[in-house]
C-alpha cells in the first residue's frame, strides 16, 4: 500500500497530531479530508494544505454523531472518489481525581461528575468507535485497500487524575486485534487496523503548558524532550507502507520510561 494516490480521512484534522498527519500525507501525494468541530481550524489547515498545492477539503462534524459520521464518509467518497486511510485524532480531555476530600473533616467534598467523564468516553471513545466502523463500511463496500489508524496514548497504561482519558485510551489501544480479528473470521483481507500511543506530544496545549510542569514531566523521557507530532505522521506513514503492520498499538514516546505515573 502507498500514500501517493491515497485518499485519507483525518478527523481532528484542524490541529495538532491530525494536522500534522494530514500535511505528511499531502506532501506524500496523498488527498485528504479534514475533518474537525472548529470551523475556523478546518479554514486554516485547508487553506495551508492548498498553498502547498494539496488536494483536500474540509467537514465540519463531530464524532459523536453517526449522521455526521456518515456525513464525512459521504464528502470524502464524492470530492474523492474512495477512502484508503482513517486516521481517527479527535480527542478531548477533562482531567480530575474521581474523589477529592475536605482538608478539614477528610470527607468527600467533590466527585468527578458525569459533565468530566461522558464527553471525554463519547468523543475518545464512542468517536473513535464510529469513525473506525464506518471507514470500515466504506472500505468494504467500496472494495479498497485500507488501513485504520486510532490514536491510543502512552496513558493507556493509567494516569492519576485521568480516569476517563485511560479508560478509553486503553479500550482503543485494544481495538486494532479485535477489529482484524474480526475481518479475518468474515474473510475481509483489504482492510488493516492499528492504533498509536503517543508520549507527551509538543501539541500547541501541550507546548505551552506551565514550563515546570513541564520538565517534570520530561525528566521521565528518555529523549529529553516532547515527541514532534511530525515524528507520529511518520510512524503512521510507515504502517501505510508496511503491511506487515496490523492488529497491534505501537507507542511513540521518546522512552518515558515511566508511563502512568508508575511507581520507581
Amino acid at each position: 500500500m502507498e500514500i501517493k494516490g491515497s485518499v485519507a480521512v483525518i478527523t481532528g484534522g484542524g490541529n495538532g497530531i491530525g494536522e500534522a498527519v494530514a500535511k505528511y500525507f499531502v506532501s506524500n501525494g496523498a488527498k485528504v479530508v479534514i475533518v474537525d468541530m472548529a470551523q475556523a481550524n478546518i479554514d486554516r489547515v485547508v487553506a495551508e494544505i492548498k498553498g502547498m498545492g494539496g488536494e483536500v477539503i474540509g467537514v465540519q462534524a463531530n464524532v459523536t454523531s453517526e449522521a455526521d459520521t456518515a456525513r464525512f464518509y459521504q464528502a470524502a467518497i464524492e470530492a474523492f472518489g474512495q477512502v484508503n486511510i482513517v486516521v481517527s485524532c479527535a480527542g478531548i480531555i477533562r482531567d480530575g481525581t474521581m474523589l477529592a476530600l475536605d482538608k478539614e473533616t477528610g470527607k468527600v467534598s467533590r466527585k468527578m461528575g458525569l459533565d468530566k467523564w461522558q464527553p471525554v468516553i463519547d468523543t475518545n471513545l464512542t468517536g473513535t468507535f464510529l469513525t473506525i466502523r464506518d471507514g470500515a463500511e466504506a472500505m468494504v463496500n467500496g472494495g479498497w485497500k485500507g488501513l485504520l489508524v486510532a490514536i491510543s496514548s502512552v496513558n493507556k497504561a493509567g494516569q492519576v487524575g485521568q480516569l476517563n482519558y485511560s479508560s478509553a485510551k486503553v479500550a482503543d489501544a485494544l481495538l486494532p486485534k479485535i477489529v482484524v480479528g474480526e475481518f479475518l473470521m468474515r474473510g475481509i483481507r483489504n482492510i488493516r487496523c492499528i492504533a498509536i500511543a503517543p508520549g507527551y506530544t509538543a501539541t500547541p496545549m501541550v507546548a505551552g503548558m506551565n514550563q515546570d510542569a513541564l520538565q517534570a514531566l520530561l525528566k521521565d523521557v528518555h529523549l529529553g524532550r516532547l515527541v514532534e507530532p511530525i515524528e507520529i505522521a511518520r510512524l503512521i506513514g510507515h504502517a501505510v507502507e508496511n503491511e506487515a503492520i496490523n492488529a497491534t498499538t505501537m507507542e511513540i514516546t521518546g522512552g518515558l520510561c515511566y508511563p502512568g505515573g508508575i511507581a520507581k
